[in-house]
């Protein structure tokens, strides 16, 4: 399925919205409408990119707004930016998420010890295309890094854009690897070191930073997807995350596009 953007308010500001439609023009949750698969029988899953590579401003999708439109994080009132961490330029790959995806805070993982960090899983893609804010590409799973931020699991899932002219190289996380020598390592020392120059600690891993393969990174996104599926439909306790859907029918959570549409109307301009 095609998907579109409609940006409210301007770049950098703290009003700034991207929001989300669906082929016919409805508007729609990323979060919670687009789905995690693309193609379930081939193992390929939808990401939203909400940080191009080697751009700066840190945008995601904000869980506790109606329709979780992307905008850029603020703390203490400031617009937040990733740093160059040298010999880095802002983010090294094209980051996002994968939909339908939540890391409950209250499971704590089996391989960690921690809860999750209340967000869609995080995705990399370590493709040669810069995507756009917003765009919504298919990818496979290559494997993943578990991150512990501030006490909190933050899975870091390695993909491939299946688009990319080499993805058929890339079936398993030994493949980046052997085909891109210290690219791995230099995705650690990013999550380790991105946050030290806002006066923070280096982040830690579990696995002392060691990479899983595929198979384990998808066993932890099916996880995450069902404890989606059991917040969006409330067998679970959300807390502030705002479960606004247009297409999870037995979802309480559940609007029409007439409703989606007054959400959006009501966002400044």
């Amino acid at each position: 399925m095609a998907y579109s953007i409609e940006q409210r308010a301007k770049a950098n500001s703290t009003d700034y919205r991207l929001f989300f439609k669906d082929c016919k023009g409805h508007y729609i949750s990323p979060f919670h409408d687009i789905p995690l698969y693309a193609d379930e029988a081939k193992g390929i899953f939808n990401m939203i990119v909400e940080v191009p590579r080697w751009t700066n401003a840190k945008m995601e999708i904000t869980t506790k707004d109606p329709l979780n439109p992307i905008k850029q994080d603020v703390k203490k009132g400031k617009l937040r930016y990733v740093a160059n961490v040298f010999p880095h330029k802002g983010y090294i790959w094209n980051y996002g998420a994968l939909p339908q995806t939540w890391e409950n805070p209250s499971h704590i993982d089996e391989n960690t010890g921690f809860g999750g960090d209340n967000d869609p899983i995080d995705v990399c893609d370590i493709g040669s295309k810069v995507c756009e804010r917003g765009e919504v590409i298919k990818v496979k799973v290559l494997g993943t890094l578990a991150l512990i931020d501030e006490g909190e699991t933050d899975w870091k899932v390695m993909v491939i854009n299946v688009e990319d002219p080499e993805a058929a190289l890339y079936n398993d996380i030994e493949d980046v690897r052997r085909q891109k020598p210290n690219y791995l390592e230099s995705t650690v020392d990013w999550f380790r070191r991105y946050k030290v120059p806002d006066g923070k600690p280096e982040n830690q891993f579990a696995f002392d930073a060691e990479f899983k393969n595929k198979d384990f990174a998808v066993k932890v996104i099916k996880c995450t997807h069902a404890h989606w599926k059991a917040l969006v439909t409330k067998n679970t306790d959300g807390g502030e995350i705002n479960c606004t859907n247009t297409t999870v029918h037995d979802s309480p959570f559940f609007c029409k596009p007439t409703e989606a549409q007054a959400i959006v109307q009501a966002v400044s301009q």
